[in-house]
């Protein structure tokens, strides 16, 4: 068992038992730790229905947003959004095989009109946004009968401090209706998915006048309803250009908080976060299997991270988040991401109502059938748009998740030392070890290390799990790295 030592970038820290046992007793508040120091999450209750209640209580980790954070969301602007999905829905179809080349009809009308909306905005960044089409030609495939171009359009604002550093949100523009081969019926895509097409918009505008540390891409997509063409490109490119992708969220259907019997959630967002990795190798999922995570992906410390920062009173929404890669029988633009091994993750809204997705626009036996703008909560759209800006805005501004991270194995004992690689953004303070009981869905208790790069802490590796996260001197903190055995 180590001695407590100063802080420094290759010291060796440690935590006793009796501080592990004392914190497990208490309930003290997270940013009162000193270096060393164990604390617990705040075991109080909060009504169902607030913030924050969707677990019984605030996790460990949890974040308190900045003043400058809670500004940026106030700027969101309900009004902005709704104009945003009435546009969208008044090009007829987004089809991804409609006419391209029509000024007021189709997905190239579409494209044109969204290009120019995030051009506009980032005439306010002072050179920081960048705008631009991502095309290519797509030669026929599922559901895509003739060789056929899609378009992305992405605003990229680039970070002011480790701008290597990516974090992606999207929308997809195109849509469809019940067939999804009929390119020329009215599929006017409201909910799916203008909604989360004008959540990255807005952000976009809101963003382009600020200076994130690390880079923000704001993107629309097409090709969702043919096979999630336009993301797949979208994320291959990334991985050809070598992009240090930390995060990417898709917001899909996320318009509504009605369910199919009437029913309203407006203050829930679901959260669909897969376990073990779309990209997991044999080797991967051989230590997986031997030591555990398969509740600790980075999709899922992703996910762990929104609640922590966008579960509060500054968006005013419940961040429900499901332990699955999507719903039954369906897919989204993150999937593309976690292929790649990027970690993502997808928000839609908290009960669908499939009369008002994929179908034709038509009136039978009195109910009206459709995805049209009357359906839409643009309020809800709007808490959508914060509950994103919240998690996007704290990833950009804390210092960049561990890498390397590792608990040695090289001999038996009952303590648990980690080690990890330190980062090397100018911001970096330090570090923060996580732990938690290995039935337990979030981290429950942190100790503050300091600017070092490994910790021992007097419990057994074999009955918690562990994690690390970097602190930057603002006070962001990063999501929560896994370790894996080092041997």
């Amino acid at each position: 068992m180590s001695q407590q030592t100063s802080e420094g970038t290759s010291g060796t820290s440690g935590t006793t038992r009796r501080a592990v046992l004392a914190a497990a007793a208490g309930t003290v508040a997270v940013s009162a730790a000193a270096p060393g120091q164990a604390v617990a999450a705040d075991s109080g209750q909060k009504p169902v229905g607030a913030p924050g209640s969707g677990h019984g209580g605030r996790p460990a980790t949890a974040q308190s947003p900045s003043r400058e954070l809670r500004a940026l969301l106030r700027e969101i602007d309900h009004d902005r959004i709704e104009a945003t999905v009435r546009k969208l829905a008044s090009f007829g179809t987004r089809h991804t095989l409609s006419v391209q080349d029509d000024p007021t009809r189709g997905i190239g009308a579409a494209r044109d009109w969204i290009f120019a909306e995030l051009k506009s905005y980032a005439e306010a960044s002072g050179g920081r946004m960048t705008v631009e089409l991502q095309s290519y030609i797509q030669e026929p495939a599922s559901r895509i009968p003739v060789a056929t171009r899609i378009t992305n359009v992405l605003a990229t604002l680039r970070g002011s401090v480790t701008p290597e550093r990516v974090y992606v949100v999207s929308g997809h523009y195109d849509s469809r209706v019940t067939d999804v081969m009929d390119a020329t019926s009215d599929a006017p895509g409201a909910d799916d998915d203008a909604s989360g097409v004008a959540v990255s918009m807005e952000l976009a505008r809101v963003m382009a006048t600020r200076r994130p540390a690390a880079t923000i891409v704001f993107a629309a997509v097409a090709g969702e309803e043919q096979g999630l063409y336009g993301a797949a490109h979208m994320a291959g490119r990334f991985t050809a250009a070598g992009a240090d992708v930390q995060g990417m969220f898709t917001n899909d259907i996320v318009g509504s908080s009605t369910a199919d019997d009437g029913t309203r959630d407006p203050y829930t967002i679901r959260l669909f976060a897969e376990g073990v990795p779309s990209s997991e190798t044999p080797e991967q999922a051989a230590t997986r299997r031997s030591v555990g995570g398969e509740n600790d992906s980075p999709a899922r410390q992703l996910a762990r991270f929104v609640r922590d920062t966008a579960d509060n009173d500054a968006t005013g929404m419940n961040v429900r988040v499901i332990y699955r890669r999507d719903r039954y029988l369906r897919g989204g633009d993150h999937i593309p991401f976690l292929e790649r091994g990027y970690p993502a993750a997808r928000f839609t809204e908290p009960a669908e109502d499939y009369a008002h997705q994929h179908q034709d626009v038509r009136v039978e036996d009195g109910k009206q059938y459709g995805d049209l703008p009357e359906f839409c909560d643009f309020g809800y759209i709007a808490r959508v748009a914060r509950v994103n800006g919240a998690a996007l805005w704290t990833l950009a501004a804390a210092p960049g998740t561990p890498r390397n991270a590792k608990i040695v194995t090289s001999t038996l004992t009952n303590a648990t030392e980690l080690v990890w690689g330190r980062g090397t953004e100018p911001d970096l303070a330090g570090y923060e070890v996580v732990w938690r009981e290995t039935t337990a869905p979030e981290w429950t208790h942190v100790i503050k290390v300091g600017d070092v790069t490994r910790h021992e802490v007097d419990l057994s590796k074999d009955n918690v799990f562990f994690g690390v996260r970097a602190v930057g001197r603002t006070g962001a903190k990063s999501p929560v790295a896994f370790p894996v055995p080092q041997r």
